[in-house]
């Protein structure tokens, strides 16, 4: 793969921000281990690998800048597949701004961001999903968000590919065999209908990772839900009660608040995205219409709806309640049992609360957690969690499908080949199994962080 793209130089970078206790600066290349003997008291071109030397970092006048601990790699055996070195020092911003001018001068450069994922993927130490996995991981806010990366950078994701690629590489060569020996009567040929199960097998397990994305973006953006119902029913309590913080007003005022507010909050390691709204009534304050159109505009957008409600609502609330959450997993929350034990008479169950005391807040956590329907997460499970990696599912299914009625038509193998190899295609540019164009991988590691 290497051979398409120009010899590498070597390239340096801090790992770590400045400023901490310690600070870790990578070096990889040709001349990595050159570069950092050459600014070392340390003989340490010749080291073996997998190796850690304590030496001084010391500058051309041979002034010691810092003592360090110095890691060696030789390659293969190293996360770029190169020679690389890790450098361990004190955090502070002038000893790693001078550590890094040091090895500019000795025949470095900066790294771009993602430069150093970038050269383990055209080392093959990983493929693209797996290089991507990395800068999601880097990104995990959360435990879901860890899992799901972390099982995409072992591999989960890419040999589940490699399987889905196995079954069209069959699926061509019963239809090339078929292509190449068809003036032979006399041989017998998969069948037809056998063709369309596997070719529908495949297509069906497509558009299980594609579905996927949808969990995949809620788990990365976090889970929207969205808090409704009347003035002064306690929204904003409630919204600072799951935040443990006083994030927002709260006033015994009608229409305090006008406008969203938004924060978030992990239930089970799951992020859920809270949207605080304005109360929902008739009014004629041109500013509080405008926050309740709002507040039917996060309705929208919702994944979850938690209704507060503190009296029974009217016939043509619940109606009104049941159409806007149409499609969507609506909480019936009944707040304010500090004041009344008596449950109220409702259509629907209900979590009963009272979000100024923190009673039954668990008991409407789990049921926010339970309405998000996420899959159980194991560490084999694979969730799509990357738009490129989406619309290249797309194009495989489109692919696949025209196969799939072609077969149905039964047209000849010589027809569909050409949409198979686009289903290969397709699947080939998630993993970067085809050679990935320049530009491409540009735009996937310019979202790194440097040094990685």
């Amino acid at each position: 793969m290497t051979s398409n793209y120009p010899q590498p130089d070597t390239i340096c970078a801090p790992a770590t921000a400045p400023g901490g206790a310690l600070g870790i600066i990578r070096i990889s290349g040709p001349d990595a281990l050159n570069a950092v003997s050459a600014i070392s008291s340390s003989q340490l071109s010749q080291a073996p690998g997998r190796t850690i030397h304590y030496t001084h970092i010391i500058d051309s006048e041979a002034s010691v800048i810092d003592e360090v601990m110095v890691s060696i790699f030789r390659a293969p055996q190293s996360y770029t597949g190169e020679d690389a070195a890790e450098i361990s020092c004190h955090g502070s911003r002038y000893i790693m701004n001078k550590i890094l001018g040091l090895l500019v001068e000795n025949g470095c450069r900066m790294a771009h961001p993602g430069e150093f994922t970038q050269r383990a993927y055209l080392n093959g130490k990983m493929d693209l999903s797996q290089a991507e996995a990395v800068a999601d991981l880097i990104a995990s806010t959360n435990k879901a968000t860890h899992d799901v990366a972390l099982a995409q950078l072992r591999g989960h994701f890419s040999s589940e590919l490699s399987r889905l690629r196995d079954q069209l590489l069959r699926l061509t060569s019963l239809l090339e065999l078929e292509l190449d020996f068809s003036d032979h009567e006399d041989l017998e040929f998969a069948d037809r209908e056998e063709l369309s199960q596997l070719a529908l097998h495949i297509d069906a397990r497509i558009m299980q990772l594609a579905h996927s994305f949808e969990t995949g973006q809620a788990l990365k953006q976090g889970i929207p839900v969205a808090i409704v119902g009347k003035t002064n029913v306690g929204k904003s309590t409630l919204l600072n009660r799951l935040l443990r913080d006083d994030r927002a007003i709260v006033s015994d005022i009608h229409g305090t608040t006008r406008d969203t507010i938004e924060d978030t909050i992990d239930i089970e390691g799951v992020t859920f995205r809270f949207i605080d709204t304005a109360g929902l009534r008739q009014t004629d304050d041109t500013i509080e219409q405008i926050g309740i159109s709002r507040t039917y505009q996060a309705i929208e957008k919702a994944r979850i709806v938690v209704w507060l409600i503190d009296s029974i609502p009217s016939d043509t609330e619940w109606t009104d309640m049941r159409d806007r959450c149409s499609g969507k997993s609506l909480i019936v929350v009944e707040n304010k049992i500090d004041k009344s034990h008596t449950p109220l008479a409702l259509a629907l169950p209900s979590v009963r609360i009272s979000a100024k005391k923190g009673e039954g807040i668990d008991t409407l956590e789990a049921a926010i957690y339970s309405a998000a329907d996420l899959p159980t997460l194991s560490d084999g499970d694979i969730i799509v969690t990357n738009a490129r990696h989406y619309e290249a599912l797309q194009h495989a299914h489109d692919n696949l499908q025209r196969v799939i009625d072609g077969l149905d038509m039964q047209l000849s193998g010589d027809l569909l080949a050409e949409d198979l190899r686009l289903t290969l295609d397709s699947l080939a540019d998630i993993t970067g199994g085809q050679i990935t164009p320049q530009e491409t991988l540009n735009n996937i590691f310019s979202h790194f962080c440097v040094g990685k």
